[in-house]
């Protein structure tokens, strides 16, 4: 598996990072500890959790599986936000929950520090400046290496990096954003942000919950049982089958299968690397549940779609730009 820097840094990650999710959910902590070995067997060293995942679960058995591994060969990140007991302040990005919600990432990781914090989403009740001070403590401190960010907009992340630059405070070094084949939203402000700043990508969702490993067609009247779109559809999570039931989806998902074909790879492989291969994108966040589904993803490391592969999947997702940046586009083009 190759390498890559994250952003502006020079901290090296595996080029598919391995996302905690499923561990202490999906899996118990015997099948993830072998989702976790074969992953780092086949090079990754990159792994993606949050206080929240599992009830904590999943960093718990992060951190059990890291005592039979040298720490400093693998980087560890982790997020705060979202709600992680019954205290009013146990949610949010103030000082004190996150200064509390560290030590308890800390203490279920069983380790001494955080590789990458990440704020896993905007907080509109918590003024920016304490949170970013924050965090700008934890890094002095030596509890946090680098920080970062999750399901920001355009604007707010333009913010928190003027902020960090105005203070003098420790920048952002990587953002993670839903981003695939059939999620493109973030091509119009927050992947140039990230350009334009220095910010690595990590991708959530490459697959958007299996509607990218080839196993739906356009000819399907709903979902398979047992799928997670399926279980997505009836609980109303965000991959539901009447969001991406649409012509866009299924010329995606046909291009995707002829490129397959193609290079003699998986439809999933493909998905992966087309991700991959997207400018500012370090690292796309596989999520897989068992051997099989691991054994494929990593199959998307190593290799490269043609450009002319890679232009064919861009053209079937194409999305039409809102306003502005379908003047701004036009503009451009005459000049």
């Amino acid at each position: 598996m190759d390498y890559r820097f994250m952003g502006r840094t020079g901290l090296k990650v595996s080029e598919l990072c391995l996302g905690g999710g499923p561990l202490g959910s999906e899996c118990d902590e015997a099948a993830s500890f072998r989702l976790l070995d074969q992953f780092a067997d086949a090079g990754g060293n990159f792994i993606d959790t949050a206080d929240v995942y599992s009830g904590g679960k999943s960093e718990e058995i992060i951190g059990r599986w890291l005592k039979g591994r040298r720490r400093d060969d693998c980087v560890i990140a982790t997020k705060v936000r979202v709600r992680s007991g019954s205290a009013a302040n146990d949610i949010g990005l103030s000082r004190k929950h996150i200064l509390s919600a560290v030590e308890g990432s800390l203490r279920r990781l069983g380790t001494d520090y955080v590789d990458l914090y990440l704020l896993h989403c905007w907080d509109n009740h918590t003024p920016v400046e304490e949170t970013l001070s924050a965090l700008d403590a934890l890094v002095k401190s030596g509890k946090v290496r680098y920080t970062g960010a999750s399901n920001f907009t355009g604007w707010q992340l333009q913010k928190a990096v003027e902020m960090c630059r105005y203070n003098r405070w420790e920048q952002f070094v990587c953002l993670q954003p839903l981003y695939n084949l059939l999620d493109r939203q973030a091509e119009w402000e927050l992947v140039p942000v990230c350009l334009n700043e220095g910010l690595g990508i990590m991708p959530w969702s490459p697959l958007r919950g299996g509607w990218l490993t080839g196993k739906y067609r356009r000819e399907m009247g709903q979902p398979p049982a047992g799928t997670r779109v399926q279980a997505a559809t009836e609980r109303g999570w965000g991959e539901s089958w009447h969001r991406y039931n649409t012509k866009r989806t299924w010329n995606v998902v046909e291009a995707l299968l002829a490129v397959a074909q193609e290079t003699g790879k998986t439809p999933a492989q493909v998905a992966l690397r087309w991700l991959s291969q997207q400018a500012g994108v370090v690292a796309p966040i596989i999520g897989a549940r068992t051997m099989e589904q691991l054994a494929d993803n990593l199959g998307a490391a190593g290799w490269s779609l043609t450009p002319e592969q890679t232009a064919r999947l861009d053209d079937a997702g194409a999305l039409e730009a809102p306003y502005p940046h379908d003047v701004i586009a036009i503009t451009h083009r005459t000049q």
